[in-house]
């Protein structure tokens, strides 16, 4: 799935954000990054984000917001269920009431959320605050 890739296009988002830039490019790309940046678009954390070239090399371009304080991959594998994510969420982020824990689920990549809303399990790829 190449984790080695996501956590390096997060690493970059986090650099930029704290180096107050307003936008940042990520190279080499893959579907699970433009998913992952889906959800922090989706839950307010970028702007905006533009694939240019998706079958060749590529490169994903995305506007940041200036909220991200961190963004983590996981690179190693972490298989989770439905009725456990409640409990690895309180362990990985620092507060209740911010952040995300990002899984990729038989139903797509989704967030602590609507994964137990749909009451699904799956690999947790990575989260943010």
């Amino acid at each position: 799935m190449g984790r080695r890739i996501l956590n390096d296009a997060l690493r970059s988002i986090v650099n930029a954000e704290k180096r107050r830039k307003s936008t940042v490019e990520l190279k080499p790309i893959s579907t699970v990054i433009s998913s992952f940046l889906n959800i922090m678009k989706y839950r307010g954390y970028i702007k905006n984000f533009e694939v240019f070239d998706p079958h060749r090399v590529g490169k994903i371009s995305v506007e940041l917001q200036g909220r991200v304080n961190d963004c983590r991959a996981l690179t190693y594998r972490q298989d989770i269920k439905a009725k456990d994510i409640e409990k690895y969420k309180t362990l990985k982020l620092p507060t209740h009431q911010w952040g995300y824990v990002v899984i990729s689920t038989p139903n797509g990549v989704l967030d602590h959320e609507e994964a137990i809303r749909r009451n699904v399990g799956g690999q947790v790829l990575g989260y943010f605050h």
